[in-house]
């Protein structure tokens, strides 16, 4: 079949195309490294694509069409472009080439008879466009409500770690940490809700050279440290004292020094010090997390000490090593900067650091797939990693994914970096308390508090101010800058979390009024035919199912500003549908209920079932009440 041998070639020149982006990130930085990176992402997604439609007999599953095609409810429910590349490829016969049209028509003839498919209809040049069965996409909606939100199919259950929010001991969060915990996190709920085995890493600066003035201080203002736990209230303040003797004392910085090596060698009251002054820190980073909701496994640089001797004699051994003024670096082919990986007085880096780690997740942790949530400005140094990694034998990257999920920095609302306004970073713990104050205003403002009790009101409260902030991270692209704006987050218009919020209450809220319980709901999804007669419903039922193929996309991109505009059109798809197809008919003299339309309750349900699953995997908590 002339359509397999030329998807086939195409298959092979995208995983070359592939092949040569694989290393961008090991370039010098340029305005078109973004652009590398979106091609890439691209290449993968049209090789999937391909891949799933050699690997089948025919094209009679719907999942072949899926990411192949898109949506084009004005020519059909899906439309398939494939013909055109097709083209391309094929060689010409009796020097002419086959037209696209005739490649469709190939294609549209050969569909086996199929419960997905009501008709095939070919348009202009050569496009093919898809028309849906009803009762496949009501059945489909039936299934969902009886079994529950399905994820996409997954091939295998995978091993993933997740390297994200990371924030140093001794220095507080700030809004700098808020994108890397946020998206991190959202990115594990996801991999969680296929079925992959996720490990939540936060890889926190536990170790280095600061500690050893840390201790010092430490020493001096609390000499009994080792008997009495230091009263250390805000060890932000604590750590600036220290730097400034560290800068202005000689002797100060002489002894810092000395601690460094004592820590170092394991002294074991050096390493209480250094206990006690993590636990402080981790005290302070477990509010933010609660806050947010976030579940994390603290594995700091310090993890990686014992490990990093090994990690220097493997690259000696492999002829790796260059020396340079004393120092052991290793260049990487394609990469402009070398790593570092001991210093000339025998220290540690971070690049030692950071290697130790990564083959740590590949050997021990058997990872399939590493994702480091870090922002952009780590991009060459991850990159360079990454290909030391490859260049010594630890992964192939066609077996296993290590990515680098950058992100842009957090803007104000001036478009430079987010500060006070004394020109400090703004402080983490202060930007969610200012988010609940604003969302009780909002709340107030609408005049909620004089409709729900004190604790529907605080849980209100907690789901729009946390809600909003998350959302308005996710919902931008993860590698632009965005603005961050409290007024433009707590806006219950447009794309936000408090529009979604209200939104998803009023439609959890219609059974309730009908005095329609789960048990009648449950009862009703097993019974009920899901009529889709009217195109608002038609166009809902069809919004609903797409679910699944957002959620692999994301999977593909790790792009979840994808499943916040879905959302967002799932919810604005839903307000047309409710506006103009009754689900509850009253008497228009007495109000009194004179039917319900169960299908479309059930309609109804559905929405409310898959914007809860987008929101638990947004680590988004809607509440009953708002």
């Amino acid at each position: 079949c002339l359509s397999q041998l030329a998807q086939e070639k195409e298959i092979k020149i995208l995983a070359a195309e592939i092949d040569g982006l694989k290393n961008f990130g090991c370039l010098e930085v340029s305005p078109s490294l973004e652009g590398l990176r979106d091609e890439n992402a691209k290449l993968k997604y049209r090789l999937n694509v391909l891949q799933k439609v050699r690997e089948e007999t025919g094209i009679g599953n719907i999942e072949i069409f899926r990411d192949a095609i898109k949506a084009q409810p004005k020519f059909g429910d899906y439309q398939c472009n494939s013909a055109m590349s097709i083209t391309k490829m094929l060689p010409k016969t009796n020097e002419q080439k086959v037209s696209p049209r005739e490649i469709a028509d190939n294609i549209s003839r050969n569909i086996p008879e199929n419960e997905y498919i009501e008709k095939v209809e070919i348009a202009g040049p050569g496009f093919i466009n898809v028309h849906l069965r009803k009762d496949f996409v009501s059945k489909q909606l039936s299934s969902l409500l009886v079994n529950g939100v399905q994820p996409p199919a997954i091939e295998n259950r995978k091993k993933v770690v997740v390297d994200f929010s990371s924030p140093n001991i001794a220095k507080e969060m700030h809004v700098g940490h808020l994108r890397s915990t946020i998206i991190g996190d959202s990115m594990c709920r996801l991999f969680e809700f296929v079925g992959y085995d996720v490990l939540r890493l936060n890889h926190l600066g536990d170790w280095g050279t600061q500690f050893g003035m840390l201790i010092a201080h430490l020493q001096d203002k609390f000499p009994d440290f080792l008997t009495v736990s230091p009263p250390i209230g805000d060890l932000q303040a604590f750590y600036k004292e220290s730097k400034r003797r560290f800068d202005t004392e000689e002797e100060f910085k002489k002894r810092a020094y000395q601690c460094v090596v004592l820590l170092q060698s394991k002294n074991p009251d050096f390493i209480k010090a250094w206990k006690l002054i993590c636990d402080v820190s981790r005290k302070e980073f477990q509010k933010i997390y609660d806050c947010l909701d976030i579940k994390l496994i603290e594995r700091g640089e310090s993890y990686y000490q014992d490990k990093m001797t090994d990690i220097v004699q493997e690259f000696e051994e492999r002829g790796f090593v260059q020396m340079d003024d004393g120092r052991k670096i290793v260049f990487v082919p394609g990469c402009s900067v070398p790593l570092t990986i001991m210093k000339s007085d025998g220290g540690f880096t971070y690049d030692t650091s950071d290697l130790a780690a990564l083959k740590q997740r590949l050997f021990e942790e058997k990872a399939d797939i590493i994702v480091y949530v870090v922002d952009s400005g780590q991009s060459v140094h991850l990159q360079t990693v990454f290909a030391a990694g490859q260049m010594i034998g630890w992964y192939d990257p066609a077996v296993t994914r290590v990515v680098h999920a950058a992100f842009g920095v957090v803007l104000g609302e001036d478009k430079k970096k987010f500060k006070t306004r004394s020109g400090d970073t703004v402080r983490l713990i202060e930007l969610l308390e200012e988010g609940l104050k604003r969302s009780m205003d909002k709340l107030k403002d609408k005049e909620r508090d004089k409709v729900l009790t004190e604790e529907e009101l605080k849980a209100a409260q907690t789901s729009v101010a946390f809600g909003c902030i998350k959302y308005a991270d996710l919902s931008h692209n993860r590698m632009n800058d965005y603005i961050f704006s409290f007024d433009k987050m707590l806006d219950d218009r447009g794309n936000t979390a408090a529009y979604l919020l209200y939104a998803f209450t009023r439609i959890r809220s219609i059974a309730r009024l009908a005095n329609i319980d789960e048990e009648m709901l449950q009862k009703a999804a097993r019974e009920t035919k899901i009529l889709l007669d009217h195109e608002k419903e038609w166009k809902l039922g069809k919004c609903i199912l797409r679910f699944p193929e957002i959620l692999q996309k994301i999977l593909d991109d790790l792009l979840l500003h994808t499943l916040c505009d879905y959302l967002y059109e799932l919810a604005t798809t839903f307000t047309e549908f409710y506006d103009n197809c009754y689900c509850v008919e009253k008497d228009r003299q007495t109000g009194t209920i004179v039917k319900v339309n169960m299908w479309r309750m059930l309609l109804c349900e559905a929405t409310a079932a898959v914007m809860a699953k987008g929101f638990d995997i947004l680590g988004i908590k809607p509440v009953q009440k708002m």
